[in-house]
């Protein structure tokens, strides 16, 4: 990721971090909540990265190296291929390639009701590494 980007991303943490502070409980725990946060908004850059043409895509890497790019989204893959195939479907379909719930052909319950649990699975797979 290039570096201006990382600021980016770093710096719509915090601005979300203090948009959202009215939704943090304070007899629970700081970090985790801060990480859900942090969480989402790396999950939103990727929904942006990944919905640009490879035109765009290719522009924003030129001067850059490609390996982290190509090394995040292998993660990505390999993250989501320990996921059942309907969590990984409705991930990827909503989440990264940022669909509506209506194009997934599934309804709005079963849609949410795969993603949930799906995405507290990876954050618990990508705390554990």
């Amino acid at each position: 990721m290039a570096p201006a980007s990382l600021d980016d991303l770093v710096q719509e943490t915090l601005i979300a971090l203090h948009t959202k502070r009215a939704s943090w409980d304070s007899s629970r725990p700081f970090l985790p909540w801060l990480a859900a946060i942090a969480r989402y908004r790396w999950v939103d850059h990727l929904r942006r990265l990944y919905r640009a043409s490879e035109h765009e895509f290719h522009d924003e890497l030129i001067g850059t190296d490609d390996e982290p790019a190509i090394a995040a989204r292998i993660s990505l893959d390999r993250l989501l291929g320990l996921l059942p195939p309907a969590q990984e479907r409705a991930i990827d379909l909503v989440k990264i390639q940022g669909l509506s719930i209506a194009a997934t052909g599934q309804s709005e319950a079963l849609v949410k009701v795969n993603i949930h649990p799906g995405l507290k699975r990876l954050a618990h797979m990508i705390e554990k590494e």
